[in-house]
């Protein structure tokens, strides 16, 4: 009987200790009314699983900066061992990635950069590449003469400037394409309203470079329900999701970015961060262009 107790107070507390050396990993999402951002998170929530000994949360800033700011602050501060970060903003975090530093907190920026170089790792895309390869696919389909709609994501956030640049470039070489700017933030809601002023407004638009493929299908919502055809527009996305893969093949878009989620090669940097192996600083993954030649043949990222 004695035994028995004492091993039972030997497992009690080989639990705890277990429970002590439990990684806390915490990932600060900017607003998980974004469904690419939302898919992202549950991504990384699908493969951590594989990880034993890992205790993962998630938070949702609802597209607030200062809340952001405020939970991704509270994380380092309670000392959590692995942030991932899903930023609003290239500059804001700065400050919050010195601190998680000084405290030995490991920090992974993913798709969207920072200006800061205080990370430990960082896993992206080539956003430049994805302007430059929108640009030059309706530069061709326009035959180098026309207007294109350019649909931006958050203004702050590095992908939505690269892409511009990278789209800017592009059609430098094309001076007979007009092109028109707007802000829809990522959000299909926020796509809609601005496809609803431009065409109250009566303004004309040959093609469509959205930003995001959730955008993409806000702007076709809006033709839609007032019984215009958007095949007739040339349109491109980025994130290939699986709306756009059905638009795409139906002919209502024309083609997609393929973007990753990067969810998969996260956990892959956590479980090489927990194991103590050595990492790159900067992790690039490949993208792709999606037409109606290879889209029954490629997977949508969600």
């Amino acid at each position: 009987m004695k035994n028995l107790f004492i091993t039972s107070i030997f497992l009690f507390a080989s639990s705890l200790f277990l429970l002590a050396q439990n990684t806390q990993v915490v990932f600060v999402q900017d607003d998980m009314s974004n469904d690419f951002r939302k898919a992202q998170v549950l991504a990384v929530q699908k493969h951590i699983q594989s990880l034993d000994g890992v205790d993962f949360r998630y938070t949702d800033a609802k597209g607030s900066l200062s809340l952001f700011i405020y939970q991704l602050e509270k994380a380092i501060t309670k000392g959590v061992d692995i942030v991932l970060i899903g930023t609003p903003s290239a500059s804001a975090i700065t400050p919050a990635l010195k601190k998680a530093k000084a405290k030995g907190v490991k920090t992974l920026i993913i798709d969207r950069g920072v200006t800061s170089n205080e990370y430990t790792a960082f896993i992206h895309s080539d956003n430049i590449e994805i302007g430059k390869i929108a640009g030059e696919y309706l530069a061709q389909k326009l035959h180098g003469k026309g207007t294109i709609l350019l649909l931006e994501g958050l203004p702050k956030a590095d992908v939505t400037q690269l892409r511009t640049q990278g789209f800017t470039q592009a059609l430098r070489a094309y001076p007979n394409i007009k092109v028109i700017k707007r802000v829809a933030n990522y959000l299909r809601k926020d796509a809609i309203t601005v496809t609803e002023k431009l065409l109250n407004d009566k303004v004309d638009f040959d093609a469509v470079f959205s930003q995001s493929d959730s955008m993409l299908v806000g702007v076709r919502s809006v033709f839609n329900a007032r019984g215009l055809d958007f095949s007739k527009k040339i349109s491109i996305g980025c994130d290939y999701i699986a709306q756009a893969k059905k638009a795409i093949l139906n002919g209502t878009q024309s083609a997609s970015v393929k973007f990753p989620l990067a969810g998969k090669e996260s956990v892959e940097i956590v479980r090489r961060l927990i194991t103590n192996q050595p990492i790159p600083k900067r992790i690039l993954i490949p993208i792709e262009i999606v037409t109606r030649d290879n889209a029954s043949k490629i997977e949508p990222i969600f």
